[in-house]
């Protein structure tokens, strides 16, 4: 590819990042002004109104998460100007992530394929919003997703060789665990990942016990309960680097997470000493087992129920769509133990123990079957519905030794879950990328590769600057978990977004491929299937959009 002329990194571009930042948040108080108007009724947020103007509380969401995107791109760009480390790749990603955000959050965000949020659906009309286009909001877009800049970030990525676009910004520690679960990704997943998949496989034993020795499962436990104890910024990194070769393998990490978390949050001194130090090595692996058939993200119509019998806890009902069940040594099970209690309040958080089971004998042990659901990605683990028919739970393993708990202990566990599901989803969306990157040099159309045409050439540079806006957002949201700050509007913003770009990055990447990315062969039409499920699992893309608009709408 020939160069092409582009502006010159500007000095001043984290200050005008900064401005605009300021004005984009001016814009989104002025919004949350008026569609808090309409879905309030005296003084308090009404459920009802909510719902009547769904789609301006959902349009608010995504406004406020690309605020929260310009954000990030703007602290980026001041901390690693600071730093020194501040060149020609970093500011390009920047100015370009820049441009785009801020033009689509006055023209209209992409919620799904069918559905904009538009300022005038926020009772904004487009004459009123324009007083919020500052000098520095126009100059950003006009300056900032151009060709040039586009051909030119092409050029530098290609010369670089692909791979991570541009510095992430991690510190030197960080930047050794990336390094670390790289190594490990490429030897040991990449290679098999493919064939895993088109074979239903689980993820080979030896490589979990490999993902073990390197700390994957205790990153986050204490030390004192033998984990390594490091921050939930570094959980985003390992994620993404695993998801990066294979959903599977990243996901695996997120089993332990939600159960630690559960049992460091809710569990008692003694559930802690037992559980948490075979969690952290590896030796117990844990399954989440909350959905059932009828309820979906409904928890509070939640009828799988626990009754006493003697010393022991029997469990009756269904679950549905469970991660791993076969292979795990505990189950996490939400149950209704007073059944006279409406909603939220009758249930309670079971630990099930089981003995591991084969594709031949799942479940080896009374009171538990189950059935395997064929699912077009995200395999390696498998999914399950499981029958509960009596199934025992030792008196001891009620979570925190108090029943009617098991809602509010879940509910801690969400923010980290959805962090971490914010960096497979970076995981995957960089994959994409490096996939568009390799076809899209190697093929030639023409007497050329498929890069040198610039609709190529655009896809790849967007694909670039949104895989490094999304993980941006997911650190933000890790570095607000380390602070020990209510951070379920910065999860949920951070997943939902960086779904949305890993899907787009499949699709793009897909597309680049042609008619190749169709054959199951090619490891694109994996992404393009793992990617799918982002946006569903670990709360559905409508279900983020709605606790960030309660959250901004609230009033106090």
């Amino acid at each position: 590819m020939s160069a092409s002329p582009v502006l010159p990194t500007s000095p001043d571009l984290p200050d005008l990042a900064a401005s605009a930042s300021a004005d984009l948040r001016s814009l989104l108080a002025e919004a949350t002004r008026r569609v808090r108007a309409k879905v309030v009724e005296n003084g308090r947020l009404s459920a009802g109104r909510l719902d009547r103007e769904q789609h301006a509380g959902h349009s608010l969401a995504w406004l406020a998460t690309y605020a929260a995107a310009v954000d990030e791109l703007a602290a980026y760009a001041r901390r690693m100007s600071a730093e020194g480390r501040f060149g020609e790749t970093e500011s390009l990603l920047v100015r370009i992530g820049l441009g785009e955000y801020l033009e689509q959050a006055f023209s209209g965000i992409p919620m799904s394929q069918l559905e904009t949020a538009r300022l005038s659906d926020l009772g904004l009309p487009a004459r009123e919003a324009a007083r919020f286009r500052s000098d520095a909001v126009e100059t950003l877009i006009a300056d900032g997703n151009t060709v040039p800049n586009r051909s030119r970030l092409v050029e530098l990525i290609r010369e670089g060789g692909g791979g991570t676009v541009g510095d992430p910004g991690l510190d030197e520690t960080l930047e050794e665990i990336r390094t670390q679960m790289r190594r490990f990704a490429e030897a040991e997943v990449e290679p098999h990942a493919h064939g895993w998949h088109l074979r239903n496989e689980y993820i080979p034993m030896s490589v979990v016990e490999q993902m073990a020795e390197l700390g994957v499962f205790g990153l986050t436990i204490p030390e004192e309960y033998g984990g390594l104890g490091l921050s939930k910024v570094s959980m985003c990194v390992v994620s993404e680097e695993l998801s990066r070769a294979y959903i599977g393998v990243g996901s695996l990490g997120t089993r332990s997470e939600i159960a630690a978390e559960l049992i460091l949050g809710g569990g008692t001194e003694e559930q802690k000493s037992r559980f948490l130090p075979g969690i952290a090595s590896g030796e117990i692996l844990p399954t989440a087992v909350f959905t059932e058939p009828n309820t979906g993200s409904d928890l509070a119509s939640l009828r799988t129920r626990a009754a006493k019998d003697g010393d022991v806890w029997r469990v009756h009902g269904n679950k549905t769509w469970i991660t791993h069940p076969v292979r795990a040594d505990i189950m996490t099970i939400l149950v209704r133990t007073r059944p006279d209690e409406p909603g939220h309040r009758g249930l309670s958080m079971l630990i099930g123990e089981k003995p591991r089971g084969t594709d031949a004998d799942p479940f080896p042990v009374d009171g538990l079957t189950g059935g395997e659901i064929a699912v077009l990605g995200y395999r390696g683990m498998k999914e399950y519905e499981l029958a509960f028919d009596g199934f025992a739970v030792p008196e001891g393993n009620l979570l925190g030794g108090v029943e009617g708990e098991g809602f509010r202990q879940l509910m801690q566990t969400f923010e980290s879950a959805r962090i971490q599901t914010a960096a497979r989803a970076v995981g995957v969306a960089q994959s994409a990328l490096d996939a568009a990157l390799r076809y899209g040099g190697d093929r030639a159309q023409f007497g050329r590769p498929l890069v040198a045409f610039p609709r190529v050439a655009d896809k790849i540079a967007l694909m670039a600057v949104e895989v490094h806006i999304a993980r941006q957002l997911t650190y933000f949201a890790g570095r607000s978990k380390d602070e020990g700050r209510r951070c379920d509007m910065e999860a949920g913003m951070a997943k939902l977004l960086a779904a949305r770009i890993a899907w787009s990055a499949a699709d793009n990447a897909l597309q680049i491929h042609g008619g190749n990315g169709f054959a199951l062969e090619y490891p694109v039409s994996r992404l393009l299937c793992d990617a799918r499920i982002l946006s569903i699992f670990e709360g559905a893309a409508e279900i983020q959009a709605q606790v960030i608009a309660r959250r901004l709408l609230e009033t106090q």
